[in-house]
């Protein structure tokens, strides 16, 4: 079985890779700056971070794009805390959709965790589920998009979202060919995960940022605005007309935040 070291050399050269062909120079890590870990959230996986990945690389930030489980809140935010507990320096932890609920509960009182970025994300409070949130207030669409589910031999289901009806629904405005490989690629989320209700939370406690579009279907934004407002967001920012993967479609303006939320909490 690969370890975590071998994992993460994975990562960092698959990224490193990525921005190499794209024929942009990279820059090397700067270990003065903190390390950002990208968690993806549900019908998305670690490679939507590419734009966000390459902006903060070229400006010397260590990255890693971490491959969120979708498995169930408390062992994907475990996951996500083993990794932060063996990255050397600070660490900013940001979160897309469910991604922000596992961020939430992902710090595990780790000191070197010194902010929070939430990318068209959920940031629940104690017992609140992603289910519930994204179904508090209307405009979401997400339901009638959902394939039939897979069922599991734990009695579980996961969930994808129909191939025709992604783009649409998930990347409007992401290039059809692009939001196509992503409906193809996307990665499915245990149904328990979205239902299981999260712990205390950390933007109790930690600064948080917020950027998410106005055309958001998955997650209404008035119930992103309902979030960020409670968390107490040091910079709330709204794209307009940009979808759920705010990230993929205006990764300069998510990496902007990400470096602004960084430099505000240097050491």
């Amino acid at each position: 079985m690969p370890t975590f070291k071998s994992l993460l050399s994975t990562t960092i050269a698959s990224a490193v890779a990525v921005i190499a062909l794209s024929g942009t120079a990279v820059a090397q890590p700067d270990t003065a700056k903190p390390t950002v870990v990208l968690v993806h959230g549900a019908f998305a996986e670690s490679s939507s971070w590419n734009g966000v990945a390459a902006q903060l690389l070229n400006q010397g930030y260590p990255v890693i794009a971490a491959a969120n489980p979708l498995r169930g809140l408390k062992q994907d935010a475990d996951y996500i805390a083993d990794i932060v507990e063996q990255t050397a320096g600070p660490v900013i932890l940001v979160g897309h959709s469910y991604g922000g609920a596992v961020i939430s509960n992902a710090v595990h009182e780790d000191p070197k965790v010194k902010a929070l970025v939430y990318v068209a994300a959920f940031a629940p409070d104690k017992g609140e589920t992603a289910i519930e949130l994204s179904g508090r207030y209307p405009g979401g669409t997400l339901g009638p998009t959902l394939a039939a589910p897979v069922l599991l031999d734990d009695g579980n289901k996961d969930l994808y979202i129909q191939q025709d009806k992604f783009g649409q629904q998930f990347a409007a405005d992401v290039p059809a060919d692009a939001a196509a490989l992503m409906a193809a690629t996307q990665r499915p989320i245990s149904e328990a995960a979205l239902t299981e209700a999260s712990g205390e939370p950390a933007w109790k406690k930690l600064p948080s940022w917020f950027i998410y579009g106005s055309a958001d279907k998955n997650i209404p934004e008035a119930a992103l605005k309902f979030m960020a407002e409670r968390a107490s967001s040091k910079k709330t920012v709204t794209v307009p007309g940009a979808s759920h993967v705010v990230m993929t479609s205006n990764p300069e303006k998510v990496a902007a935040l990400i470096v602004e939320a960084a430099q505000a909490t240097a050491d």
